[in-house]
C-alpha cells in the first residue's frame, strides 16, 4: 500500500516545485565551500533559425508535428536563467540538458495550475512545453527563461547552486518537456497505460529541435526520476524508450541531423 506521504510527494513532484533562487548581494560572506560546476561543450553545431524552420516543416509534414500553441505561465511561476551566483562567480545558465516529465493532472488542469499566481516560492511550478494526448505542443515558458520543473536535482554530480542557503538544482540549464498523463494515471499508481504515438512523435521531434538549436547531445536527455535528489519523484511513469527512440530516429532521418544522435539517452 502506498503511503499518504509518498502520494503527496509524487503528485507534487511530477509537477515539481523549485525554490526561486534569487542572488544575494555581492560580498555577502566568505568564499563558499562548493565549486562552480560546468558541463563541457559537446562540440555539436547549432542550427540557424532558417535551418530549424526547414526541419520543423519536414517534421510537421512527415511526422505530424503540430504548431506550438501559446499557454503562457503566470510570471510568478518562472524566472531568469541566472548568470552569477551570490559571490559574483559565473555559473552555467544556457540550455544544456533536456528533462522529461509527466503531468499527473489533465493538460487543461496543468495549464490552469501554471497560470495561477503563486507568490510563495514553494508553490511555483512550470515546464517549458507540455505535449497533450493528441500531440499538441503547449508552450508554457520561453526557452530562454528558467522553468521551475525540478527542485533538488543533479545530472550525475553536476548541479547549480546560487546562494548559500539553496540546494543544488539543474533548472538553470534545463529545458523541461512534459507529457500529459492518461486518465488512468492521475493518482498514485506505480504505472499506467502509457503515452500515445502522437505524444512520442511530438516528444521526439521537440527533443531534436532543442538539440539542434542549443547543441545538446542525446546523452543529455534525462528524466525527472533520474535527476531528482529528493528521492520522491518518479515521472514520467510508464515511459517507453523503445517507443521514443524509433520516433526519434525517424525525426533525425527526416532532418538529416545524425550528428545529434550521439548515444542512448540517460535514464
Amino acid at each position: 500500500m502506498v503511503s499518504a506521504a509518498r502520494h503527496a510527494g509524487r503528485r507534487a513532484g511530477v509537477l515539481a516545485t523549485a525554490a526561486l533562487l534569487l542572488p544575494l548581494a555581492s560580498g555577502c560572506g566568505p568564499k563558499p565551500g562548493w565549486q562552480v560546476q560546468e558541463l563541457p561543450d559537446a562540440g555539436l553545431p547549432r542550427l540557424s533559425e532558417a535551418e530549424l524552420a526547414g526541419c520543423e516543416a519536414r517534421l510537421r509534414a512527415e511526422l505530424g508535428l503540430g504548431e506550438e500553441l501559446a499557454r503562457p505561465a503566470d510570471a510568478t511561476n518562472f524566472g531568469e536563467r541566472q548568470g552569477e551566483d551570490a559571490f559574483d562567480r559565473p555559473v552555467p545558465h544556457q540550455p544544456a540538458l533536456i528533462m522529461l516529465h509527466e503531468t499527473v493532472l489533465s493538460a487543461p488542469a496543468t495549464v490552469r495550475l501554471f497560470q495561477t499566481p503563486h507568490p510563495k516560492d514553494e508553490d511555483q511550478v512550470s515546464y517549458h512545453l507540455l505535449i497533450d494526448r493528441v500531440g499538441q505542443r503547449l508552450r508554457i515558458v520561453p526557452d530562454g527563461k528558467r522553468a521551475y520543473g525540478a527542485g533538488m536535482s543533479a545530472f550525475g554530480d553536476m548541479t547549480v547552486r546560487i546562494r548559500p542557503s539553496s540546494v543544488g538544482s539543474i533548472n538553470n540549464v534545463t529545458l523541461h518537456l512534459s507529457l500529459e498523463t492518461p486518465a488512468d494515471g492521475r493518482g498514485d499508481q506505480d504505472a499506467h497505460s502509457g503515452y500515445t504515438p502522437a505524444q512520442y512523435n511530438a516528444a521526439a521531434a521537440q527533443v531534436l529541435l532543442w538539440q539542434a538549436r542549443h547543441g545538446i547531445p542525446l546523452s543529455r536527455l534525462t528524466t525527472h526520476a533520474a535527476s531528482d535528489r529528493s528521492h520522491s519523484r518518479y515521472d514520467p511513469r510508464s515511459f517507453r524508450w523503445d517507443r521514443f527512440l524509433p520516433a526519434y530516429s525517424r525525426a533525425v532521418s527526416l532532418c538529416n541531423l545524425r550528428a545529434y544522435d550521439t548515444g542512448r539517452a540517460t535514464y
